[in-house]
């Protein structure tokens, strides 16, 4: 898989311990990628990443965690801005604490991650900035007000900083996953499951795998070097 340019490229994944970050690592790790990713809980102990406890809420933490990639693997070549939780209700429970968690990690988090690596991006004329949005950005789902604003928020990020960053040779754009087999969604009760899959025309979850491949896609240097301020959907057809 040589043809992806990959190899040797430093890739800093934000909450990489499990779900679609721990395959977006693993495939990274294959393609000969030299990958550090970030974890609040449970880093994977399966994985030979450069692996970082820290939380995107926390700009200092996430300025150190910068600084530690370049110092032990070198300058950073891309970003995954992956972290992200949920806190559904329908809009009138939300409470003010449930809001600010879910704009605070999916959305702030991005800012906090990215800004002290996009300058030194500028500076080196090279990088590749890839944001994990959802469904939910695009198209909004019922309980999810909260998350599908942040979503929704790191899509037009995404399409704001490609814009910045042409002129430094540096790309940004964004997966927009469907529904995936990770925690998240094992959570949701079988009856709401078989509703969601007769919705989707490839009639079944997607698998984090397919999300990763993705991702990697958009990183590459040479598959996707004229490709930026996109949105891939990962999602089976079912937003389309």
């Amino acid at each position: 898989m040589k043809y992806l340019g990959l190899e040797g490229k430093v890739v800093l994944v934000t909450g990489g311990n499990r779900g679609i970050g721990a395959a977006i690592v693993s495939l990274l790790e294959e393609l000969g990628t030299q990958v550090a990713y970030t974890y609040r809980n449970d880093p994977n102990i399966e994985s030979g990443a450069l692996a970082i406890p820290a939380d995107v809420t926390d700009s200092a933490a996430m300025a150190a965690v910068a600084e530690t990639v370049e110092e032990k693997l070198g300058p950073i070549y891309g970003v995954v801005a992956n972290a992200g939780i949920t806190r559904d209700n329908f809009f009138p429970k939300i409470t003010i604490d449930d809001w600010d968690a879910v704009i605070e990690t999916n959305l702030k988090g991005i800012y906090n991650t990215l800004i002290p690596i996009i300058p030194k991006m500028y500076e080196r004329r090279e990088g590749s900035v890839v944001c994990v949005s959802s469904i939910s950005g695009e198209r909004g789902n019922i309980g999810q007000t909260n998350y599908a604003a942040s979503k929704a928020g790191a899509i037009g990020l995404t399409k704001s900083l490609a814009l910045e960053g042409a002129r430094y040779g540096v790309r940004a754009n964004a997966v927009a996953p469907g529904f995936i087999e990770t925690d998240m969604t094992r959570a949701i009760p079988d009856k709401v499951k078989e509703k969601i899959v007769a919705e989707i025309p490839f009639r079944r979850f997607g698998k984090p795998e397919e999300v990763a491949w993705a991702v990697v896609f958009l990183l590459s240097p040479v598959a996707s070097s004229y490709v930026t301020g996109t949105v891939l959907q990962v999602n089976g057809a079912h937003n389309t």
